[in-house]
């Protein structure tokens, strides 16, 4: 799925914020100049600093333009996050080396998982395990269930993330390298149709102190 140009365009600041490149106090260019800059319109500019302020990265002085913050957070953002690939949420996050790695296999389903697709215990649904790092360090591991004839999240209408800190599950804390007992931030998924029908289970696991915030703007459509 192509990212929307806003959030191309609020993950190009990102980057330059959390390398360095636009410190803390300094102001961004006006949305004029970043609207001529992208070939966009004055609305997709504000949508894109509307979304870095949302991450903690940028605030808004009346009359006078908006500002890098004096710290900037790590703040996970949905549903935005779910137009781009991990590829590109990691890269916007950080100014270090991102890798990202998938396993797709079938698996059968386990019982809560039929109940929520809506088919039989032990028919095959599609596993995809992803894992991501940064220069090196393991920083985030998914896995993601999809209901049988799912390929992707486009059908979907609504998302349900549930946040808790939880012990991980073994395959999680040792990716992870999560000491014995400590804990982890975890997000359970379900993605519904419009007529309330799951297509997708994902339970994603980070570094307990991975982020500062999670933001939330639920409806995808």
């Amino acid at each position: 799925m192509e990212e929307p140009a806003y959030v191309s365009i609020a993950g190009q600041y990102a980057r330059k914020i959390r390398n360095g490149d636009l410190p803390p106090g300094v102001q961004l260019p006006s949305y004029s100049e970043i609207a001529k800059k992208n070939g966009v319109s004055d609305i997709v500019v504000r949508k894109a600093v509307e979304l870095l302020q949302s991450q903690g990265l940028v605030r808004t002085v009346q009359r006078r333009g908006v500002f890098v913050t004096d710290r900037p957070n790590l703040v996970r953002v949905s549903p935005e996050r779910q137009m781009e690939s991990a590829e590109t949420t990691f890269t916007n996050e950080s100014s270090s080396e991102v890798q990202v790695e998938r396993d797709s296999s079938q698996v059968p389903a386990t019982s809560l998982l039929a109940e929520a697709f809506g088919i039989d215990p032990g028919d095959e649904i599609t596993l995809i395990v992803t894992r991501a790092t940064e220069d090196g360090r393991p920083i985030s591991i998914s896995d993601t269930y999809l209901a049988p004839g799912i390929t992707d999240t486009s059908s979907a209408a609504t998302l349900k993330e549930t946040i808790a800190d939880r012990i991980p599950t073994p395959t999680h804390a040792a990716w992870l390298e999560t000491p014995a007992g400590e804990l982890t931030k975890t997000v359970h998924q379900r993605f519904f149709t419009a007529e309330g029908r799951t297509i997708m289970v994902s339970d994603v696991t980070y570094p307990w102190n991975r982020y500062d915030a999670f933001t939330f703007r639920m409806p995808l459509r």
